[in-house]
């Protein structure tokens, strides 16, 4: 965070996959996601910003570990919260047969370096190819595609 700070630049910090264990985690973390009353609860939590309040979001990987439907509200209010020309960053494992996937913490140590410490190991809600991401973000201006050599997929989209 102090990066980003010392910039001048404000930050506002929350654990979307805290937020996924509190809302979605007892029982099945998948099929809970299609309760509207937890749905509800993970919003209210997560997402209740007004109409372009940031200049840029950074949702690393959380986005795969999302349903359908929910993915779809979350990258609605991403889209609404974001400035006109702001981006948003997140990360897609791009291993289509692979049954769970590392989660990480990211921080941002310097303008070259990110450190990732890994939180463990949770399987993804479906796979993401180039395809699927761009129709996921499809009312965002621009969506860019990167694959990293330790199998993600970086996606940068501008609003």
């Amino acid at each position: 965070m102090s990066f980003v700070t010392n910039y001048g630049h404000r930050l506002y910090s929350d654990d979307f996959v805290h937020q996924l264990d509190a809302c979605f985690g007892e029982g099945d973390f998948y099929d809970n996601q299609t309760n509207p009353r937890k749905v509800e609860q993970f919003l209210n939590a997560s997402l209740t910003f007004e109409d372009g309040s940031f200049d840029g979001v950074l949702v690393w990987d959380t986005l795969q570990f999302l349903t359908a439907p929910l993915l779809q509200i979350v990258v609605e209010r991403l889209h609404r919260i974001l400035r006109p020309g702001s981006c948003l960053l997140a990360f897609f494992h791009s291993e289509e047969k692979i049954d769970t996937i590392p989660t990480y913490s990211y921080r941002i140590s310097d303008h070259r370096n990110i450190m990732l410490v890994e939180r463990g190991r949770r399987r993804p809600a479906q796979f993401f190819n180039n395809r699927s991401l761009e129709k996921l973000f499809q009312e965002f201006h621009s969506v860019k595609f990167f694959l990293t050599r330790d199998h993600l997929r970086e996606v940068i989209v501008r609003r």
